[in-house]
């Protein structure tokens, strides 16, 4: 029988005619590679799949004798219609399948969250003397990129490491050319000094090449010239050289020695390890590169809980590497479907051959255990911290009188100095605890606003969120969340500040229609004092709950959060207009001053790093200058 969505009333004979049609469509598809859709009848996606031959594959699903997954056993009931993308090839269909996926987030397929990018190093290539940083984003600048790393702190130490080993530089590229003595790095061997002729160019080219060789996987081959080399400056009596790369060489120990685990036979892998509990898959990665452990990250995958492990992680998998390069090998705990065709698409997009397998003994059956043993102990913190969410959740229930648990919770607050540089922020929460990719900033944008007024920024942020809720687009196009299957409108709705906040959220609920949606205001208690906090609701008494109370606990965490996200916001503006709009907004500093600042300290970040004696050194800024200095880059926000 096929079932109309809700909300659609169903003629007599419509699940007849439906059938009719699917039959109909099924016979004419071609018996060849290509995507395959399954739509409902309100032209929603719900299931996107590929195959090597059409036809048999999609008449699969609708034979009453075949033995379909009970995860999809539901799913010919639900289709309204079919569409298909005929491919040239298997693997086509393959990179198709994910790209869908991705786009339309069907139901019935396993979905990848990743909120975060990874991290790399890059070693810069538009400047004679490369710089050695932590990237992430787009990898629009030329140079050659290393990683992933699975976080910034992994990165952090490796380049401090390289720092030791290889003598790169870290300097911005203005900073580099504002140098006429070296910095302090060069002053404790973490630079060769290539910005004042310390080292020439041919010798700094050649430390920069040992490095790419080592990020590159040829740690054992540099590990090797660079002995070579102390063993000969030794026997030459260079014993000032042979100590230079004696030290060279324990900074390259040091960076295996500080991972924790560090393979001896396995150069270049992912490891990829599932485990299932409780309805929840998780999967841990590990990344190895140049024998090394680069870190490792769990991911929640959203699957139908009859899912096997390894139905799950052969679509985690193909969806992993859309957006990042595959290593030479990857080891999987359990064997997925269609291991060659996978390890085929990949090989072609790394542009080397990429090895797939499940190991069965040996140092690599270890790595796997390993992984295994972290992804069972992640998705154990996973389920205790939805059992808890769960209990604060319905906590909340109960405080504030509301029908049932909420499924969005929306938290709001607002942040400026003096008026200026005004931004507030949306954080949401959920029964998973925070959902980061739903945060939102809102730069406060009305011209007629007066400096410091909260109540008008509430009242702009507060209209600019819902009126996009309650107002379509006028192309027609539907608003949607960024994971579809979290709910878009809040069932409550939580204002940072006291019963003036909340008589400015409700007149704004009030003209739009909101009556449905909770709304909480929460007042921090005297002198600021966190535990002492007054809860406001719309035709209430005030509600104070007792300090250790978990609910009270609860909200403070959430308010603490939008406090963080809209802070860490009006920081990242405040800089921005800081750089484009240069000294000159600090009263008392002139062009002169201006040029003998950047002069002494080269850039601007190191203006602001630098303390009030550091900034009195500057010639012609007086001790009041250099507070008043100090003072601008330091103002705490309200």
């Amino acid at each position: 029988m096929t079932v109309a969505p809700r909300g659609l009333t169903v003629a007599p004979g419509y699940a007849e005619r439906v059938e009719e049609r699917i039959e109909a469509q099924v016979k004419a598809l071609p018996a060849k590679p290509g995507v395959y859709i399954f739509r409902d009848a309100g032209s929603q996606v719900l299931y996107v799949g590929k195959a090597k031959s059409l036809r048999p594959r999609v008449r699969s699903y609708f034979q009453a004798s075949a033995d379909t997954r009970h995860a999809i056993a539901q799913l010919p009931a639900r289709v309204a219609d079919i569409e298909v993308i005929v491919t040239s090839n298997e693997v086509e269909a393959l990179h198709l399948e994910q790209c869908l996926v991705k786009r339309h987030r069907p139901p019935f397929n396993v979905r990848l969250r990743d909120d975060k990018s990874f991290p790399y190093i890059l070693i810069t290539g538009d400047h004679w003397a490369p710089q050695i940083l932590k990237h992430r984003g787009a990898q629009s600048r030329p140079g050659r990129y290393f990683g992933p790393f699975a976080s910034a702190g992994a990165v952090g130490r490796t380049i401090t490491a390289l720092q030791r080993a290889f003598l790169v530089r870290s300097c911005t590229d203005s900073f580099f050319e504002s140098r006429t003595r070296p910095c302090l790095l060069y002053q404790i061997r973490r630079c060769s000094g290539p910005c004042t002729g310390e080292i020439d160019f041919p010798g700094y080219t050649e430390l920069v090449r040992e490095a790419t060789e080592f990020l590159s996987g040829r740690s054992r081959l540099v590990k090797e010239q660079l002995a070579h080399e102390m063993e000969r400056a030794s026997a030459e009596l260079e014993f000032e050289s042979a100590a230079l790369y004696r030290d060279r060489l324990a900074a390259l120990s040091a960076i295996q020695s500080q991972q924790g685990i560090n393979p001896r036979t396995v150069e270049e892998a992912d490891v990829f390890a599932i485990h299932q509990e409780g309805g929840y898959s998780c999967v841990e990665v590990f990344f190895f590169r140049t024998g090394q452990n680069w870190g490792n990250r769990a991911y929640f995958p959203r699957a139908e809980k009859s899912f096997t492990p390894e139905e799950v992680l052969g679509s985690f998998l193909a969806q992993f590497y859309d957006d990042k390069p595959p290593p030479k090998l990857i080891l999987l705990s359990h064997q997925v479907e269609e291991c060659e065709l996978l390890a085929s698409a990949l090989s072609i997009k790394a542009n080397h051959r990429v090895e797939i397998n499940v190991p069965r003994r040996g140092e690599k059956k270890e790595l796997i255990a390993h992984a295994l043993t972290n992804a069972r102990e992640a998705l154990g913190r996973k389920l205790a911290d939805t059992a808890t969410q769960a209990r604060l959740l319905q906590g909340l229930v109960t405080t504030l009188g509301l029908p049932e648990a909420p499924k969005r919770i929306e938290v709001y607050d607002n942040s400026h100095i003096q008026g200026t540089n005004a931004v507030g922020a949306m954080i949401v929460a959920g029964p998973d605890g925070f959902i980061k990719n739903q945060y939102r900033k809102f730069n406060i944008r009305s011209e007629g606003l007066t400096p410091g007024d909260d109540y008008a920024m509430m009242r702009e942020v507060l209209h600019r969120r819902f009126k996009r809720l309650v107002t379509p687009p006028a192309d027609g196009a539907k608003v949607r969340a960024d994971d579809d299957s979290f709910p878009q409108w809040p069932d409550v709705v939580i204002i940072d500040g006291g019963r003036g906040q909340l008589n400015v959220a409700k007149e704004i609920f009030d003209q739009l229609g909101l009556g449905q949606v909770a709304l909480l205001a929460v007042a921090k208690g005297p002198d600021r004092d966190a535990g002492r906090e007054t809860l406001f609701m719309p035709g209430r008494e005030a509600i104070k709950l007792e300090p250790r109370d978990p609910v009270l606990y609860f909200i403070q965490r959430l308010r603490d959060e939008a406090h963080r996200f809209v802070i860490g916001s009006h920081r990242k503006l405040r800089k921005k207009d800081i750089r484009e709009a240069g000294l000159q907004e600090i009263p008392g500093i002139g062009p002169s001053r201006k040029r003998a600042l950047l002069h002494h300290f080269g850039t601007l970040k190191e203006i602001e790093r630098a303390s009030v004696a550091d900034l009195g050194k500057v010639p012609g800024v007086s001790a009041e200058s250099a507070r008043r200095i100090f003072d601008f880059f330091h103002a705490r926000p309200g």
